[in-house]
């Protein structure tokens, strides 16, 4: 699976919300769209999610735009997890992640073996599996995202599109889940992230994507998208960097403009 967006024009009212972006996904890559709040991340993960239409342009998914796929075909091709999502029903947490399934089942049919494995996967691999008898009422923010990105890797699809997965984690869970992501694209998946630390971009995307105001400012590996210029100018920031056990960090310091000793 292939997704290739060309051209997009999105319009809130009279505002440009992304403006004549372009960018292909492949399989095999873990990138991380990153920039200021407002920059267009979410709607442009929307757009190639086929969850909104865009004014102007085409979004491709191996070579085909989405009414030839089919949303069956699209559901089974491409897992969508939600900034923020919320549960609005008390539903258990096993049940919520075997929903993740339903592109694969027939109608009135049970789950499957494989769905089972999928799902039992999925709670193993987020580290969910002592909340699946609780009800979503039942969890914390935290656990409640780490079950919805439990539901979206039940999916087992191709390309995974993750809408800020780790915004409401602890440290320990920001890295598991990091760590789970690049271990899908190890395994052969695409996957998109939302995100904000900088640092956890840096450090496990193979490939940035910095936008602002609705436009692509960078797109690249990470140490050609994070730089000083491209900082102050999306973002309003100067960073310090560092090199640990090889692997580079960066943490935003100060706002441009602002006198400081810089260690």
């Amino acid at each position: 699976m292939r997704i290739e967006a060309s051209n997009i024009l999105v319009k809130f009212g009279e505002r440009d919300v992304l403006r004549d972006v372009s960018i292909a996904v492949d399989r095999g890559e873990l990138i991380g769209f990153v920039g200021p709040n407002g920059s267009g991340k979410t709607t442009l993960l929307r757009v190639l999610a086929d969850l909104l239409a865009p004014n102007a342009g085409v979004v491709s998914y191996s070579a085909d735009d989405g009414d030839v796929v089919g949303k069956a075909e699209l559901s089974r091709s491409v897992a969508y997890l939600p900034q923020g999502a919320e549960v609005h029903w008390p539903m258990r947490v096993e049940a919520l992640v075997a929903l993740g399934r339903l592109p694969h089942r027939r109608q009135f049919r049970g789950l499957s073996q494989d769905d089972r494995r999928a799902i039992e996967e999925a709670l193993t691999a987020t580290d969910t599996l002592a909340l699946r008898q609780r009800t979503m009422g039942q969890v914390s923010g935290g656990e409640r995202m780490r079950v919805l990105l439990a539901r979206a890797l039940a999916v087992e699809a191709p390309i995974l599109l993750a809408d800020e997965p780790v915004a409401a984690l602890d440290p320990l869970h920001q890295l598991q889940v990091m760590d789970l992501l690049r271990t899908r694209v190890a395994d052969g998946a695409g996957v998109i992230v939302v995100l904000h630390d900088l640092s956890l971009a840096a450090r496990y995307c193979s490939r940035l994507v910095l936008l602002s105001q609705g436009a692509i400012v960078a797109d690249g590996a990470p140490e050609n998208v994070l730089t000083d210029s491209n900082l102050a100018r999306a973002f309003g920031i100067k960073a310090m960097r560092g090199v640990h056990a090889g692997v580079p960090f960066i943490v935003p310091w100060m706002p441009v403009g602002r006198q400081g000793v810089m260690p």
